[in-house]
């Protein structure tokens, strides 16, 4: 039998606890962040009708040849393009949702990028 890494069952349970306080709404959609050992991704979600209006991650196009250097930086630059969609789509307003990380570094650099790019949280 697999035995299961103690780390993700926190984050679960974070995730959860998080996910029990906030709801997106179409006029106010959840931003929610992923990420990996090499990428962070950033969607805006309606869950009300269930369904993303708007998504970006470091594995788009604008920013794989791109002379970003560092996750951190990368990671900002997703927050101003992510922005910058939802600008393109009416969208001014998101509830921010960590995904059970730790509010510092790669989330905390694309959710300042995101309010430069001019979302309200």
């Amino acid at each position: 039998m697999a035995k299961t890494n103690p780390k993700t069952v926190a984050r679960a349970k974070r995730i959860k606890r998080i996910r029990k306080k906030i709801c997106g709404t179409p006029e106010c959609p959840r931003l929610r962040v992923f990420k990996t050992a090499k990428h962070i991704y950033a969607q805006l979600i309606d869950d009300v009708a269930g369904h993303t209006m708007v998504a970006m991650s470091t594995m788009e196009s604008t920013l794989v040849g791109s002379d970003e250097k560092g996750k951190i930086s990368k990671a900002h630059k997703v927050g101003l393009q992510l922005a910058e969609k939802a600008k393109q789509q009416g969208i001014e307003k998101v509830v921010f949702d960590r995904g059970g990380y730790i509010y510092h570094g790669r989330v905390k650099s694309l959710s300042d990028g995101a309010r430069e790019g001019g979302l309200v949280f």
